[in-house]
């Protein structure tokens, strides 16, 4: 479920900047610059590329304690990006206007303009990419696994909006969209908090140590369903976080069958700092 939000929100957005930028080239009588929105485009997945294989050539490079210090900075990390990009798109609810602005100031300039919307474009779109990647494998740290077909639907639905809206010209509500997932969302980022706290705390104390911090345990206890299996196919309680419902709530929510207290509390205070401040982006009447 998280593969397909974050996936959905991520090309969405990619795909707005480029319709929008398009769109206006076209509108403007530009045309001529449409390939310098296309090479902005290629340039930053090919930057991705190479920064997805960076990130993976480090992350297998860390064993241990080191490992389990990077992954904790990589959930903190990518719940950082998620919050500000949540925020963010509180905050700007015309981005098609925020877009022509710029490429209007490139324009107005008459200086490498090419070069400009190419740079206005490989940006944005490439920072799309770098969160992508750090919020793929943050799920991946945390779930261990990930869902091809949630990340891969989420990309189709996404493009889908963008041709209806770019292609066949009709209104699509993405305020509504937006603020769904940006709830959403938010569950999402709580539990890379929680988790990153939780790969801090193994990296320092022992797991016996760790057991003494729980506050509850649930992952064995309650009655097993067959249903409920885990990844290699064993039957677990109802609420364990290794059964297939734990894995769905431990990716949307952060769940975790045996939290500690600082976990619970990293993920209720994020949860409410971070709907607070979205809260407060969407308001209008805030200054």
């Amino acid at each position: 479920m998280s593969e397909f939000l974050i996936m959905f929100r991520e090309v969405l957005e990619g795909v707005l900047v480029v319709g929008i930028l398009y769109t206006f080239i076209v509108k403007t009588g530009r045309e001529h610059l449409k390939k310098s929105i296309i090479n902005g485009v290629i340039a930053s997945f090919v930057a991705t590329g190479i920064f997805a294989v960076i990130f993976q050539i480090a992350y297998g490079g860390f064993e241990g304690k080191q490992a389990a210090l990077f992954e904790g900075t990589t959930m903190l990390i990518a719940a950082f990006l998620l919050s500000t990009m949540i925020i963010w798109m509180g905050r700007n609810k015309n981005v098609a206007a925020s877009l022509e602005k710029e490429a209007t100031d490139i324009i107005e300039k008459d200086k490498n303009v090419s070069l400009g919307l190419f740079a206005l474009t490989f940006f944005a779109i490439f920072r799309e990419g770098v969160e992508v990647v750090l919020f793929m494998y943050a799920i991946v740290i945390q779930s261990n696994g990930l869902s091809i077909g949630g990340s891969v639907l989420g990309s189709i639905v996404a493009l889908m909006i963008g041709y209806a809206i770019f292609v066949q010209g009709k209104r699509v509500p993405l305020k509504q969209f937006f603020n769904v997932t940006s709830i959403l969302l938010i569950f999402v980022c709580a539990g890379l908090v929680a988790y990153g706290v939780h790969e801090f705390e193994e990296a320092f104390y022992t797991k016996d140590e760790m057991k003494q911090m729980e506050i509850w345990d649930v992952n064995d206890k309650g009655p097993v369903f067959g249903f409920n299996i885990d990844n290699n196919g064993t039957p677990k309680p109802l609420l364990s976080d290794k059964g297939a419902i734990g894995q769905l709530f431990k990716g949307f929510f952060g769940y975790n069958g045996n939290p500690t207290s600082t976990e619970l509390v990293s993920w209720l205070l994020t949860l409410t700092l971070v709907s607070f401040l979205w809260k407060r982006a969407s308001n209008p009447n805030t200054t």
